[in-house]
């Protein structure tokens, strides 16, 4: 993309120098100050107006590129040039993106671990187009559609680049007057569909005949409804209410991630404990003997009492910082996006495991757990990305560690 040529104010002109978590260009004003800039990248010299004025610390928009990054490109999504706010990195070309994740990762590593040297493998490469077999949307006039940029307006779109065929379908097909939310979930390998529709089906709701319809009303009430999903050879039942990721290609290379993270694993012999657990696709994917689930969903505990149904494991509805902790050779954690803490760090050392997965979906969060659990007795061996959402900031990653 050619650079674009403007005759800026100096004073709202920035060069981007990194970029952090968040998908942020880090910029200093002439005084010190830091900037992060929307939409801005590394070398970048960016035209910008402040969406928040601090002493100490700003944020901005792009308005304009004075000079571009070799690696900008124009986004491929025309919804995006009608307000949508997704994808707010569909303007780097892909193999930037990963490179941009692993970045942010080493930059958080740095800065609170203390981790420089730390190896980061920018792993496996995942189709960009097409995989999102999970959206959460707004609606507007009966249709679906995705929340503005910086705005709480809903806008319909007429398609979306990430969304699995399957999911849009549903998104530009379906129709759901009087509703304020959906969840459109399908299963990419089995072919399966689920519409969970906030706060009831109303009338006039209408999708693809084989589109299992749901309202969160009737899920209160104690109905159930679920859909199946294939990942690694194994076939595994997903509630309503019960997390998976959102796509099937991206669990497998987790799956796989979490595998090396682990090293040699002998399946009769080694005791693996499964920290918020999910539905068990570390659990089952693992194929230990008598892995340990621990997990506080009770949709996802009751999934994973059937996704594990004929082994030895063992499922317990308790929040990891409840939970008595058992011995374990292998850890795998998977928490949510606010990460282990002290807490969930002193139920993985409690089990005295030679090795542990870590499993994260914030950089901030997963640099500082890194570094209390080489507080706690680890030795961090390396960090290797899965790019679950391309086009996106999102950073997904797994990281090795062993018991000093």
């Amino acid at each position: 993309m050619d650079p674009i040529t403007t005759t800026p104010d100096l004073d709202d002109v920035l060069e981007v120098e990194r970029i952090v978590a968040g998908g942020f260009g880090l910029a200093h004003e002439p005084e010190g100050r830091v900037v992060l800039v929307e939409g801005a990248l590394p070398g970048e010299t960016v035209r910008v107006h402040l969406t928040e004025d601090r002493p100490r610390l700003a944020r901005a928009v792009t308005d304009a590129v004075v000079v571009a990054s070799p690696d900008r490109v124009d986004p491929p999504c025309p919804e995006l040039d009608r307000g949508c706010g997704g994808c707010d990195l569909q303007h780097v070309r892909p193999a930037a993106q990963r490179d941009l994740k692993v970045a942010i990762v080493r930059d958080a590593l740095s800065r609170t671990a203390g981790l420089d040297a730390l190896p980061v493998d920018p792993g496996v490469v995942l189709p960009s187009e097409r995989y999102r077999t999970t959206v959460r949307v707004g609606v507007i006039d009966g249709a679906a559609g995705f929340h503005r940029r910086r705005s709480d307006e809903v806008g319909a779109v007429d398609d979306c680049l990430v969304a699995h065929p399957l999911v849009a379908e549903v998104l530009v097909e379906g129709r759901f007057p009087g509703a304020r939310e959906v969840t459109i979930r399908a299963g990419a390998r089995t072919g399966e569909r689920m519409a969970v529709i906030r706060p009831t089906v109303g009338d006039g709701t209408s999708a693809p005949d084989d589109v299992r319809l749901i309202g969160t009303d009737e899920l209160r009430a104690g109905r159930r409804a679920w859909l199946h999903e294939e990942v690694g050879g194994r076939r595994y039942r997903i509630s309503a209410l019960s997390f998976f990721q959102a796509r099937p290609d991206g669990a497998e290379a987790l799956l796989d991630a979490v595998r090396r993270a682990l090293g040699d694993i002998d399946a009769d012999q080694d005791r693996l404990v499964d920290l918020y657990g999910g539905v068990g696709l570390f659990a089952a994917g693992l194929g230990t003997r008598s892995p340990v689930l621990v997990e506080r969903s009770a949709s996802s505990v009751a999934d994973a009492r059937r996704n594990l149904d004929g082994t030895d494991a063992t499922v317990l509805r308790v929040t990891v910082e409840r939970w008595r902790s058992s011995p374990a050779d292998l850890v795998v954690a998977d928490p949510a996006r606010s990460g282990l803490g002290r807490p969930g760090v002193a139920a993985v050392a409690a089990t005295g495991a030679r090795r542990v997965a870590l499993v994260s979906c914030d950089p901030a969060a997963l640099a500082r757990d890194v570094g209390l659990l080489v507080d706690a007795g680890y030795r961090a061996l390396g960090v290797e990305m899965v790019d679950l959402f391309p086009h996106t900031h999102h950073v997904e990653a797994v990281t090795s560690l062993e018991r000093r």
